[in-house]
C-alpha cells in the first residue's frame, strides 16, 4: 500500500484506544461479542502495517481497570479471546520479529490469560522489531499510585531521599519503564476522552480521533492519522522556530 511519509516524520510510539466494538456488532444486530471478534482482525492489520512502517511501538488497551463493571459473561468471552489469540498469534509474532509486553495489574486475571500473556512475552523477548504492548487490566491512576507505593517504601527504607524524587525516576517506577513515551494517541468511535489511559506517559502526544470503529479501524485510518501526526508542529511548551528569511 502507498505510503509516502518521511521515517522521520512519523511517530516512534503510537498508542490506541480501540473503542465501539460493541457498537459496530449493535448496529449490524450482532451480539457484541461478534464486536470483539471482529476487533482482533483489525489489531492483526494494524499492527502488521505499524511494522512494515518501521514504528517502534505500538500500545493496545485491550481491557482498562473499569471494563470489570461490564456483564460476567462479556468478560469471559473478552478473556477467552485474549487467550485464544495470544496461542493463535504466537507462531505470527515470532516470524514477524515482533516483541511483545504487557502492562496492568494481574491480580484478577485467569490463570490461562497470564500463562499465555507470560509465555508470548518470554518466547518474544529476543525479537527486535516492532514492540507491541498490551494494556491488559490497566488504569493510568492505578499504575500512578502503584509507582508511588515503590517510590514511598524506597523512602521509608532508607533507599532513596525524598528530594531525589524526579520525573524520570517515577517514569522508572511505572508499568512502562524503558518503554518511550507515546507521540501519538489514537481514539476510534469518535469519543473525545482518553479514559485513563497512560496518563502519566500522554503529556504531549498527539490526539486523533476518528469516528470509525475499531473493527473497521484499517490501513487507510492508520495513514490518515499519521499524515495528520506528519503536519504537525510539535512545541512541548515552546515556540516555533522561526522561518529563516
Amino acid at each position: 500500500m502507498e505510503f509516502e511519509i518521511p521515517r522521520e516524520r512519523l511517530p516512534r510510539h503510537i498508542a490506541v484506544i480501540m473503542d465501539g466494538n460493541g457498537r459496530w456488532a449493535r448496529q449490524r444486530g450482532l451480539p457484541r461479542a461478534e464486536g470483539h471478534r471482529a476487533g482482533a482482525t483489525s489489531v492483526r492489520r494494524v499492527t502488521e502495517e505499524c511494522a512494515r512502517l518501521g514504528i517502534e511501538q505500538l500500545t493496545l488497551y485491550c481491557l482498562s481497570s473499569e471494563n470489570w463493571k461490564r456483564p460476567v459473561e462479556e468478560l469471559d468471552f473478552l478473556l477467552q479471546l485474549l487467550e485464544h489469540y495470544l496461542v493463535n498469534e504466537r507462531a505470527h509474532v515470532l516470524d514477524r520479529n515482533i516483541r511483545v509486553r504487557w502492562i496492568g495489574r494481574r491480580e484478577g486475571l485467569p490463570d490461562g490469560a497470564l500463562r499465555e500473556l507470560d509465555e508470548t512475552v518470554r518466547q518474544s523477548a529476543a525479537n527486535t522489531g516492532l514492540c507491541v504492548c498490551l494494556a491488559i487490566n490497566y488504569g493510568g491512576r492505578a499504575e500512578i499510585v502503584d509507582a508511588v507505593r515503590r517510590v514511598a517504601d524506597e523512602v521509608r527504607r532508607g533507599e532513596l531521599a525524598p528530594e531525589a524524587v524526579t520525573e524520570p525516576l517515577l517514569s522508572d517506577r511505572l508499568d512502562t519503564a524503558g518503554m518511550p513515551d507515546p507521540d501519538l494517541l489514537i481514539r476510534t468511535a469518535g469519543e473525545m476522552r482518553v479514559s485513563n489511559f497512560l496518563l502519566w506517559q500522554i503529556s504531549y502526544a498527539e490526539l486523533w480521533v476518528t469516528d470509525v470503529c475499531w473493527p473497521d479501524f484499517d490501513e487507510r485510518q492508520l495513514h490518515a492519522a499519521l499524515a495528520s501526526y506528519a503536519a504537525r508542529q510539535r512545541r512541548f511548551g515552546g515556540l516555533n522556530r522561526p522561518e529563516k528569511s
